[in-house]
C-alpha cells in the first residue's frame, strides 16, 4: 500500500503542481493584505498539555537467584571457549537456569565452534536405562555426532577428541558416590589429559547440599565404573566441579589398578593436564536443591525428583543384592521400599525396632505396572539434620539376613558380591556380613564411618568453591 501510494505521488501532473503551487501564492498575498488592514488577533489560549504516557516496563524476568556454570559462563562472554572448537558431555539435565539446554547456549557462542557431543550412562537424551548399552548417534536438532560413553568405550576415544581444542562437561550428578555420571567425567577426564585437550566443567549444586558427608569410604581395590574415587564416602558433599578439582590436583592415585584401566593414569599426564572449572554464583553449602530456586530435570529415569535424589542415597545401598526392592509400584521412586512376602505393617514394624534417626516409615498406597492398587512402605525424612543418610541400608541389610532362612549375602556368585562391593565401597562390611549375618552390628561400622566421613571433610576443604 505504501508503495502504491508513492507510485501514485510520482505521476502527479506538472499541470496540478503548478495549481498548487499558484494556489499557494495567492493564499500568502491575500494573508499579507489582511495583516495590513486588521488588529492584531489574541493570541489564542495554549490547549492544556496532555500528558505523556510512557509505556509499560516489562517486569523483570524472574530467574533462580543461583547461577549455574553456564550461566556464568554466558555472563561472562564465552571467554573460557573463546576460538576454540569444543566437544560437549552433557545430558537432559544440562540446562541453564531458564531451561535453556547446554546445547543451544553453546552454539550461540559467538568465537567458539561445537563439533562434538558425549553422551553418559542413560543417553544423550536420558531415557536408556540403568546399565544398559547404547551406540553412538546423530543429534537431530544440529546434526552433530554423540559418541556413546557408555557402550564399546566408557572414555572418549583419541579420534573422538582428535580436533578439539577443549572438551565442556556439564553434568547434573546427585551427591552420591556410585552415581555415574561423576565417574564418565573422571574418564573423560583422564582421556583429555592424555590427548592434550582442555577440560572445561561447568559446576552444578550438589542437591543434597554441601554440609552432608556420610557413609562407607570407597576402599581401592573396589573402584570402579560405579566409584572412581578412592576414600570418597558413599555421599561426598562435593559439587561436580570440585570432585573435578579433586581428581586434578588431589585425589588418590590409582595405582593399584592396572594400566589397562580406564581409570588408570600416570601422575606426570595428570599434572599436565588442563582443567578450567566455571563456578556457579549464588550457590552455598547449606542449600539443598529446593533452596536454589531451580527446577529439577530428571536425571536418569528413576531420578525425576529431589524426593527420588534424597531416596538413592538412603536405601540404593540396602536394596544391593538383598532382596529388598525400591518404589511402591511403579511410583516412589527410591522412597518406597519392599521385602518379599513381607507386608507394609511388618515392615514399618520391624524397621522401627531399630530406632533409626531422622526417618519414619509410613504406608502408602500407588499403583503397580500394571496399574493395579498396590501398598508400600514410605520413608520420610522427619529430621533432617539428624538424618544419616545410609544408616538405613545398612540396617536393611542385617534386616535382610534376619528373614533369610540362609544368609543372602553368603551365597551370592562372585559377580553379585563383585557388584555390592564396588557399589558399597567396604569389603569388610561385605565380610562380616557373609560371617556373622543377622548378628552383624551395623552401629560399630557407622561409628567408624562417621569418623572417617568427618576426615574426608576436613581434607577435601582445600577443593570447595563455595562458603
Amino acid at each position: 500500500m505504501v508503495a502504491e501510494r508513492f507510485q501514485k505521488s510520482r505521476h502527479m501532473s506538472r499541470r496540478s503542481l503548478v495549481k498548487i503551487t499558484l494556489g499557494t501564492a495567492a493564499a500568502c498575498v491575500c494573508a499579507l493584505l489582511l495583516g495590513c488592514t486588521s488588529k492584531p488577533a489574541k493570541a489564542a489560549e495554549k490547549p492544556a498539555a496532555v500528558p505523556v504516557v510512557a509505556p509499560p516496563v516489562p517486569p523483570p524476568e524472574k530467574l533462580p537467584a543461583v547461577m549455574l556454570g553456564i550461566d556464568v559462563l554466558e555472563a561472562d562472554g564465552f571467554k573460557a571457549i573463546a576460538g576454540k572448537k569444543i566437544g560437549l558431555l552433557t545430558h537432559p539435565a544440562g540446562v541453564n537456569r531458564r531451561g535453556e539446554t547446554t546445547v543451544s547456549v553453546l552454539r550461540r557462542a559467538p568465537q567458539s565452534k561445537l563439533v562434538a557431543l558425549f553422551a553418559p550412562e542413560h543417553g544423550f537424551d536420558g531415557q536408556i536405562k540403568a546399565g544398559d548399552n547404547f551406540g553412538d548417534t546423530i543429534h537431530a536438532a544440529t546434526g552433530l555426532p554423540v559418541y556413546s560413553l557408555h557402550g564399546a568405550n566408557r572414555k572418549p576415544t583419541a579420534k573422538q577428541l582428535k580436533g578439539l581444542d577443549a572438551l565442556v562437561i556439564d553434568l547434573q550428578d546427585i551427591g552420591a558416590r556410585s552415581y555415574t555420571f561423576n565417574v564418565v567425567m573422571r574418564y573423560a577426564m583422564n582421556a583429555c589429559f592424555e590427548q592434550g585437550v582442555e577440560v572445561i566443567v561447568l559446576d552444578r549444586p550438589n542437591p543434597l547440599g554441601g554440609l552432608k558427608v556420610d557413609g562407607p569410604p570407597l576402599d581401592i581395590a573396589n573402584s570402579s565404573g560405579v566409584g572412581a574415587y578412592p576414600h570418597m564416602p558413599y555421599v561426598h558433599g562435593l559439587t561436580i566441579g570440585e570432585i573435578a578439582l579433586m581428581a586434578k590436583h588431589g585425589s588418590v592415585p590409582l595405582t593399584a589398578l592396572p594400566a589397562s584401566s580406564p581409570l588408570a593414569l600416570k601422575e606426570a599426564v595428570r599434572t599436565k593436564g588442563r582443567l578450567t572449572v566455571i563456578p556457579m554464583r549464588g550457590w552455598n553449602r547449606a542449600m539443598r536443591w529446593p533452596e536454589t530456586g531451580l527446577k529439577w530435570m530428571t536425571t536418569s529415569p528413576n531420578i525425576p525428583s529431589f524426593e527420588a535424589v534424597i531416596g538413592y542415597a538412603m536405601v540404593g545401598l540396602g536394596a544391593q543384592n538383598s532382596g529388598w526392592k525400591w518404589g511402591i509400584g511403579r511410583e516412589f521412586p527410591f522412597r518406597g521400599i519392599s521385602y518379599p512376602k513381607k507386608t507394609p505393617d511388618e515392615i514399618i514394624k520391624a524397621m522401627d525396632e531399630w530406632k533409626i534417626s531422622g526417618i519414619s516409615f509410613v504406608k502408602r498406597n500407588a499403583l503397580d505396572r500394571e496399574g493395579k492398587p498396590a501398598a508400600g512402605v514410605y520413608v520420610e525424612v522427619t529430621d533432617w539434620d539428624r538424618w544419616n543418610p545410609t544408616e538405613l541400608s545398612f540396617y536393611m541389610h542385617k534386616q535382610a539376613a534376619k528373614w533369610s532362612r540362609l544368609n543372602p549375602f553368603a551365597v551370592l556368585t562372585t559377580d553379585e558380591a563383585r557388584s555390592f562391593k564396588i557399589h558399597v565401597g567396604s569389603t569388610a562390611w561385605f565380610d562380616a556380613l557373609k560371617r556373622e549375618g543377622a548378628r552383624i552390628d551395623p552401629a560399630a561400622f557407622l561409628k567408624k564411618w562417621n569418623d572417617q566421613a568427618k576426615v574426608y571433610r576436613e581434607q577435601t576443604k582445600k577443593f570447595w568453591l563455595y562458603p
